[in-house]
């Protein structure tokens, strides 16, 4: 997808927010489906008890590699909703849809409806991807949890006031946790941090912090780089002068370890948050491990930046 196109997305997306079935019937709890790990814990927290929230693919799965099984069609035909990413993290889903002949006849619920979107980091072709990895960031998640609310709203109106007030409170405690790390780095007097990443999935998280990536191992998204194209990166991340290289947790990669081993720069690990079991709690305790690591590799920075500085003074800081 190119860049241009996003105006025109959102807006489409906007028509089609929730699109098939009307209200659910009188006395029957709504069956949602979800097709990511974070929108299950949205969902779930959300509706509570008054609803039932299902993965439309088992735990385990790679997103960005799926294909559809029998098993996801027998799931799909029992949904009264799906929430979706829609911008490219959860095609499967619509093969699912067409497979099973659902289209037009399940509602679907695009999470990402009026979100602020941002091309993937690191492409070296003209066309600009969009990044469909929104729920990384505590702000594009809220704004999520609403359309979701609202939607389910739409769909079951006698739930609709306890869907709102569960939303409230769910994005009460995310922004408490936001306002938590935030807190611990209101106390550096300034923070001059500069990462690379193995590739462009965590930009919404780094903005947020007000932060970019200096630089992207990936060539492209989802491509791995040739030998001289790590040795380009390699030379770039020595001359940018990057402090920690983020990389998905659980997923050891040998241009990674070469890059440690060139430059001797620390690796931390971040999560895209769609691996696991599905809970409740699931997406919380996800984004505060990410935001940890974020938090710590931005203080240690800091702290090695001034150290460097005085002993470049001539004495040494304690």
């Amino acid at each position: 997808m190119k860049l241009k196109p996003i105006i025109v997305l959102t807006a489409f997306l906007a028509l089609v927010f929730v699109n098939g079935a009307a209200a659910a019937a009188p006395g029957k709890k709504l069956r949602i489906g979800v097709t990511l790990h974070p929108y299950y814990s949205f969902a779930a927290n959300i509706v509570g008890d008054l609803a039932e929230v299902a993965p439309l693919i088992k735990p385990g799965f790679n997103p960005h590699a799926y294909k559809p099984q029998p098993d996801d069609i027998k799931r799909v035909m029992d949904l009264d909703a799906l929430v979706l990413n829609g911008i490219g993290h959860d095609e499967f889903a619509f093969e699912i849809l067409e497979a099973s002949r659902m289209k037009g006849k399940i509602p679907l619920i695009y999470a990402n409806e009026g979100v602020s979107l941002i091309p993937i980091a690191g492409t070296d072709s003209k066309t600009k991807v969009v990044n469909p990895h929104t729920f990384i960031s505590i702000t594009a998640s809220i704004q999520q949890i609403y359309n979701i609310s609202r939607a389910l709203g739409e769909l079951d109106p006698d739930n609709r006031k306890a869907y709102r007030g569960n939303a409230r409170a769910y994005v009460r405690k995310l922004r408490r946790m936001k306002a938590e790390y935030m807190e611990k780095l209101a106390s550096l007097p300034r923070i001059d941090f500069r990462c690379a990443t193995i590739h462009g999935g965590y930009d919404y998280l780094l903005q947020e912090f007000g932060l970019q990536v200096t630089a992207v191992i990936e060539p492209s998204h989802g491509l791995k780089p040739t030998a001289s194209q790590l040795a380009k990166t390699i030379d770039k991340i020595r001359d940018l002068d990057v402090d920690v290289i983020f990389t998905e947790m659980n997923f050891p990669d040998k241009y990674v370890e070469t890059i440690h081993k060139e430059t001797g720069i620390r690796v931390r690990y971040l999560s895209h948050l769609t691996n696991g079991n599905y809970t409740v709690d699931d997406f919380e305790n996800g984004l505060r491990a990410n935001i940890e690591a974020l938090t710590a590799a931005l203080i240690e920075s800091h702290d090695n930046r001034i150290a460097k500085e005085g002993n470049r003074d001539g004495h040494t800081v304690n």
